[in-house]
Order: C-alpha cells, then structure tokens, then sequence
C-alpha cells in the first residue's frame, strides 16, 4: 500500500487515531479529518508532525473539499459511546446518514475504495446469538439509543445503495466491544468505567444483575481487521462483523478488574438502562474466511496495558 492516499474520518477518535498510525507505518499517505466533538487533539500527538499525515479540522455533516486523489476511505466519524450519543443526539444521527452521504458521494467522485464503520448495536437486544452478519436485530427505533442505533443503520443502507446504483467500492464493518489506551476516562464505557473506579478506590458500578455478557477485542486486533476489511479482494459490498468472540459476563469482568488493579472497592449495583443488550458476541467466521483474521490480543494482557495507560493519566478525571 505505499504511496496510496487514505483518507479517515474521525481521525483524533479512539480507533480512528490508531487507524492513521497504522496506515502511515504501512506507507500511505494520510489525510485526517476531525470535528473534535468525541475526538481528543491529543490522539494524533504520535503523528500530526509526520510528512504522511495532513489534517483537515472540518465537519462531515457539512461537507468539506479534498483537492487531491484519495484511494480508499475509512468513515469511522461518529460519537460512539452512550455519553456522547445521549450528549449529541442530533449529531450523531447526521454524521452516520448526512455524514456518511457525503462521504459516499466523495467515495463516487474519487473513485475510492468506501469503508463504513458500523457497529454491533445495529443488532439492537439480540434474540440470535452469537450475532452473524445475516441477523437483521432487534432495535427500539424510537429508543434513547435510537440516534446511534438507527442512523449506523441507514449509514449501511446508504452504503449498499452506491454499490448498487452506482457500482462503488463499498464494505460494511460491524465493531463490537473495543477497548485500550486511548479511551477516554470518562467516555461512560464499561471498561473505562470499571478500571478507574477501581484506581480511584471508588465502587465499580454494574447495571442489572451483572449477568449480562460483553465480548471486548483490544484496539491493535481492531484495527488490522479494518485495515484487511479494506484491503483485502473479495471484500467489495460485504458486511463484516469484527469483535472478540471470547465472551464474558459483566460480574466476571468486574472482578477480573478489580483483581487485577487491586484495592478494596466494592461492586455495587445500579437499575440497567434501557434497551441495554442483555448479550452480545460476535459470529466471526466470515472475517476469519474472508480476511484471514481474528483477535491475538488476550483480554488479560490487552487490560493490563489499558491499566498502564489509566494509572500513567493520573487521578484527574
């Protein structure tokens, strides 16, 4: 891939902020783009001074001009966690239908290979599991967690209409759970949430009874599954999903934090927020079929570096 232009929205965000180091060391050029609504200037320290990298500081809702070539598009612009979406309804719901129109058509024009980030809420409260990219879900579209829910949905419609009305060069991906460095403390997510609790000595809170079940894939394994999404043949107008299928409930992994950041917090229990999914696990066959991938990183050694990052950050929240 040397000497291809990439372009990535949501760059300075958790994953996409991984993604652009990623694509550099592969030798690509990269142009960012960011709004910074969920994305940290921080998240691109490693790179904004790289002669790879150039960043564009700009709305996709809005639009924006890219005078240059670009060969493959990564739009993972998006607030993704329940903190930001219930903060931004109205902008989350544009950047994955408005957003993710405008980059199609940017996509069409460039004649660009076209990724589109969804993810693994379109599955809503699942009644099939583990999830495989055929279920159609289960989904509240009138619920608090519809703006996301529903416009990663429309997002992929959008996507399968280029492909078939225009021919582009379009795939879906469908992230589950992901977790590492990077994520912000107080993005209101599980693993976040549970391990400077217990830094900071506080309760870890869990929603319900704990028995509900998440499947966490650690960021680096994440990204090389986006990466070979886009790269690799046979994958044009395919639907992905990309997670961990090692699934564990929110009691174990509770403990398993509080073992491993030690301390004396207690685990406590609060009412679980509605429509939260009960289960969720991934079905990665095709990825494995299609891409050749799965996750390497265990959940022990991906957790102990998350842990690392949060104790180097300090006690401020």
């Amino acid at each position: 891939m040397e000497g291809k232009t990439a372009l990535v929205t949501g760059a300075a965000g958790f994953i996409g902020s991984y993604l652009v180091e990623d694509l550099i060391m592969r030798g690509m050029r990269v142009i960012g783009v960011d709004n910074f609504i969920s994305g940290r200037k921080e998240n691109l320290k490693g790179f904004i001074d790289s002669d790879c990298f150039s960043f564009i500081e700009a709305d996709v809702i809005k639009g924006f001009e890219v005078s240059q070539d670009v060969d493959f598009i990564y739009h993972l612009a998006s607030p993704a966690s329940p903190v930001d979406y219930y903060k931004y309804p109205e902008e989350t719901m544009l950047v994955n239908s408005v957003g993710t129109y405008n980059m199609l058509r940017m996509a069409k024009e460039k004649r660009a290979k076209f990724l589109f980030s969804s993810t693994s809420e379109v599955y809503g409260d699942p009644l099939e599991h583990p999830q495989k990219e055929t279920y159609w879900g289960n989904v509240n579209c009138v619920g608090e967690r519809s703006c996301y829910d529903e416009s990663k949905r429309y997002g992929e419609t959008a996507t399968m209409v280029f492909l078939k009305k225009y021919d582009c060069d379009v795939r879906i991906i469908r992230i589950f759970n992901t977790y590492g460095p990077r994520m912000r403390k107080n993005d209101g997510r599980v693993v976040s949430n549970f391990i400077n609790q217990a830094l900071c000595g506080e309760p870890i809170t869990l929603y319900g009874d704990g028995v509900q079940t998440r499947s966490f894939c650690y960021v680096l394994d994440m990204v090389r599954g986006i990466y070979l999404a886009m790269v690799e043949k046979n994958t044009k107008g395919e639907v992905i999903n990309l997670g961990n299928p090692d699934e564990r409930t929110i009691k174990e992994f509770a403990k398993m934090i509080k073992e491993m950041v030690g301390g004396d917090s207690k685990i406590i229990y609060e009412k679980l927020p509605k429509d939260d999914p009960v289960k969720r696990k991934p079905d990665i066959e095709k990825a494995r079929k299609l891409l050749g991938w799965s996750p390497k990183v265990e959940l022990e050694e991906g957790l102990g570096k998350t842990i690392d990052y949060y104790r180097k950050m300090g006690s401020e929240k």
